[in-house]
């Protein structure tokens, strides 16, 4: 999972490394000529000491001496003068070698040069551009015209990257927990996503983790509208022992919701699943059936079933859908054959929403409670 990202992220910070030693370079380069000076004003000193000495010998004692005591008066004054000058200028620019051979530093524009090494990763990977930009905010007020140990700049790199992708998620609530502290009684969870989302397996995979747990569960087949859908979800119903509830082709969707409540209340059933029509995010009369769905079963969770593969498209789907209902949570699908990552890293901090899991098979265990430690973990951080 996200193993494309990982290699990518890794020859970024591999770049950076070496841009890292370049830098380091260009300090010693800039150390070496402070010390050339140095030697310079050190010779300049020298010859100004002979030519007084050679002015001396030629002047003739008798006729020069006031003028020579002068002279030396003159230049007993400057050489003090000079001697403090370089011993004082001495003092600071050897603290100053001290700190350019320990340390490190990179300007704003620097900086930007190495980001955009990790921002090409990024957006590769179809990581949002928000989420780019924040990464950006985050790194630069950390590193741009900061001191750093020598050899410790791409560690830090890494790890303020680390730091940064972490605070991006919404953290998830736990649904076992959720359902159980609810006083609403049936709790109804609503299931919307656009077509071949895996959505009505995804609901085939809750119904499992709810019997794991021994909560009881019925299923609404609001999805009227694809043709062998109330099929399909009979077969996992019946595979997986649980009731259905169903209507013909072509039925109000909102209807079927209603009667499954009614019926988990008759029953003093926990918990009522919707699988809703897959519809485009484009399509109005569709999306007003959701809204329809949201007002007769008034659900406790509208949960987005995403695909995570689809990068920055679901991410659109999935805030037309937020702005249509308000979405409460994210479970997003084939997680385990999405190379790149991008969608997971953006979808909660654009939507603000938490994901709770992550598809990662066919199989009804296949359903992974999402962990951003474990994400940032699979990309190498």
């Amino acid at each position: 999972m996200f193993s494309f990202l990982k290699n990518k992220i890794k020859d970024a910070f591999s770049k950076i490394k070496k841009e890292e030693v370049e830098i380091e370079q260009e300090s010693q380069d800039n150390s070496k000529e402070e010390i050339q000076k140095e030697e310079l004003e050190k010779t300049i000193k020298e010859e100004k000491r002979e030519t007084k000495k050679e002015k001396k010998k030629e002047e003739s004692k008798g006729e020069q001496k006031e003028k020579i005591d002068l002279i030396e008066e003159k230049i007993e004054t400057l050489e003090k003068e000079v001697d403090q000058e370089i011993k004082e200028e001495k003092k600071g620019f050897f603290n100053k070698i001290k700190e350019t051979i320990s340390t490190t530093k990179i300007s704003e524009s620097k900086f930007e040069e190495l980001f955009s090494i990790i921002e090409i990763a990024l957006l590769e990977n179809n990581v949002a551009y928000e989420v780019v930009e924040k990464v950006r905010e985050d790194l630069k007020s950390e590193l741009a015209e900061k001191a750093f140990k020598r050899g410790d700049l791409a560690n830090k790199f890494k790890d303020y990257f680390k730091e940064s992708l972490s605070s991006i998620f919404v953290e998830p609530f736990d649904l076992i927990e959720k359902i159980n502290s609810s006083t609403s009684k049936p709790f109804v969870i609503n299931f919307i996503g656009i077509n071949g989302t895996g959505k009505t397996t995804t609901i085939a995979k809750i119904v499992h983790l709810l019997k794991k747990y021994k909560i009881s569960c019925i299923v609404s087949a609001s999805d009227t509208f694809r043709a062998a859908s109330i099929e399909q979800l009979q077969h996992h119903a019946d595979k997986l022992g649980v009731k259905i509830i169903k209507h013909d082709y072509g039925s109000d969707p909102a209807a079927v919701a209603y009667d499954a409540i009614q019926h988990a209340k008759s029953k003093n059933i926990q918990v009522v699943l919707i699988d809703t029509a897959g519809r485009m995010h484009s399509n109005t009369n569709l999306i007003d059936e959701l809204k329809k769905i949201k007002r007769v079963a008034k659900p406790d969770l509208n949960i987005f079933i995403g695909e995570s593969i689809t990068g920055n498209d679901c991410i659109e789907q999935a805030k037309v859908f937020d702005k249509a209902i308000e979405i409460d949570a994210i479970i997003l699908s084939k997680a385990d054959i999405d190379e790149k990552g991008g969608t997971a890293l953006s979808i909660s901090y654009i939507l603000k929403k938490p994901i709770i899991y992550l598809g990662m098979g066919q199989d009804y265990e296949n359903l992974k409670k999402f962990d951003s430690s474990e994400i940032i973990k699979n990309l190498g951080l």
